[in-house]
């Protein structure tokens, strides 16, 4: 705090003796030099400036010297460059200022800070009376107006949420989304222009969206505008009071790529919802087909907040079911941004009896895995459903087999040491499968396994076809696996 009272106190001066300074400099009792200089606005210390009358009024406004008396004007080393010596001086004599004592608020300034801050004591105060007699006149309102700004996490009927087996995750989503819509009185979800496409028309169905002069619905439509949609949830959680999530293509993360780094800076709970989620995208071609855009986004869960946190939690599910405990977790998450990584494709469900809690560990071994296995399968997403197809291949040939579902390698590292061994043994062989950058999953395989991954950018073809040509089969699982034993 007081740090930031310093930078207050030193901008209040910076302003003052700029405008109050070179006002002072320049005006004749109260009247501008000429009619194309100053002019002083409604008795405070904001001016107008028009075309200069000479070269003398262009300076004392624009310019800053160095200490020779040249201009630091066109000069990029000013740039974070302090100004020493004579520089300094001439600077403060050019602003009209008094260099040897030249932290001086001109008079009139402290009287319209002084008056402003009277009349801001004034409104708060009227504020909070009309807010105390509403409280009273309205004890549940009230009350749930106090819940919504706690920032606890809501309550919501997860066991109710029925999926449909084998769909897209980005429908399972849509799922979730419908029950959030009626449970969750304060949440605002938003989408890029793409609602029916990254299905948060899933909530959008169950309530309507934002029109002028009508904020009664919950829906946000921000047109084609990542970055701007991303940054007014920023915005609305910085306020409070409500769950803001937001939804595009996650291909288009790299627009939003600068707010959600501020959004794990700034520890704000947002969530970002990214379907359409590898090459599986059809003949969109390689400008919709991510591929690097994971590895990106997961880099965030290995960088801490200033609070020693993972600043970002990510997970990408691996069918309809782990679907919805990645939402579960995402908004029981309220003190870091969360990342949702949903497919296009329709996702072959994980085999019965899967415990799907476990997810809630970030990986975890998935259900008829075998003891003692001679490899572990490690994947997230609909690459997991593949691997559980080349595990029938390779059982045909005696190999013991572990499939783990790692939704969240963040998560995963956040657990007990002797958790993450009894998952992915430090001295197992293990094979890791992901339709991103092989790095996805270095960091859980190790150094004496093996990834196989995208190497290039994706190609515009159905996306059986690709998984074709790619190598995301059973037979190539297959085939990589035996390769390695």
């Amino acid at each position: 705090m007081k740090i930031k009272y310093l930078f207050l106190v030193i901008s209040l001066w910076h302003f003052s003796l700029i405008f109050a300074g070179n006002i002072n400099a320049h005006l004749k009792n109260g009247k501008p030099v000429n009619e194309g200089g100053v002019l002083l606005l409604n008795d405070t210390c904001i001016f107008k400036y028009n075309t200069p009358q000479s070269e003398t009024e262009y300076n004392w406004i624009f310019k800053i010297d160095k200490a020779d008396g040249s201009s630091y004007e066109a000069n990029c080393a000013t740039h974070g460059a302090p100004l020493g010596g004579d520089a300094y001086v001439n600077t403060i004599k050019n602003l009209g200022g008094d260099p040897t004592n030249p932290f001086v608020i001109f008079p009139e300034v402290k009287e319209l800070y002084a008056k402003r801050a009277a009349e801001l004591k004034e409104i708060m105060a009227k504020k909070y009376a009309a807010k105390s007699e509403w409280a009273k006149a309205n004890p549940e309102k009230a009350a749930k107006l106090d819940l919504f700004f706690s920032g606890k996490a809501p309550e919501v009927n997860w066991a109710a949420i029925e999926q449909k087996a084998g769909a897209a995750t980005r429908a399972a989503s849509a799922t979730v989304l419908g029950a959030l819509a009626t449970q969750v009185e304060n949440m605002i979800v938003a989408s890029a222009d793409l609602s029916n496409s990254d299905k948060t028309d899933g909530f959008l169905k169950k309530t309507h969206a934002f029109k002028k002069g009508d904020f009664s619905g919950a829906f946000f439509q921000a047109g084609v505008a990542e970055l701007t949609m991303a940054c007014c949830c920023i915005g609305m959680a910085l306020h409070g009071g409500v769950i803001p999530a937001c939804g595009t293509f996650f291909v288009f993360s790299d627009y939003m790529k600068p707010a959600v780094r501020m959004a794990a800076l700034m520890e704000v709970p947002v969530k970002f919802i990214w379907t359409h989620d590898a090459f599986r995208v059809g003949e969109d071609g390689p400008t919709h087909e991510p591929v690097e855009q994971e590895a990106q986004i997961r880099l965030m869960e290995k960088l801490k907040n200033h609070k020693g946190h993972n600043s970002m939690l990510v997970l990408r599910p691996a069918d309809a079911e782990e679907t919805t405990v990645a939402w579960k977790l995402a908004m029981e998450n309220t003190t870091t941004p969360t990342g949702l990584i949903f497919s296009r494709q329709d996702i072959a469900m994980l085999p019965a009896g899967n415990d799907y809690s476990q997810a809630a560990k970030g990986a975890y071994i998935v259900a008829g895995s075998d003891e003692n296995p001679d490899v572990v399968l490690v994947a997230s997403g609909s690459e997991v459903s593949t691997l559980v197809a080349g595990t029938e291949l390779l059982r045909k040939d005696g190999v013991k087999v572990r499939i783990v579902s790692a939704p969240s390698e963040g998560l995963f590292r956040s657990q007990a040491p002797g958790y993450q061994e009894g998952v992915i043994p430090a001295d197992a062989k293990v094979f890791g499968l992901t339709a991103g950058l092989p790095v996805n999953l270095q960091g859980l395989v190790g150094a004496h396994g093996k990834v196989w991954g995208l190497e290039s950018f994706g190609f515009s073809a159905p996306y059986k076809v690709l998984d074709q040509k790619l190598g995301f089969t059973a037979e190539n699982v297959y085939k990589q696996v035996k390769a390695m034993l």
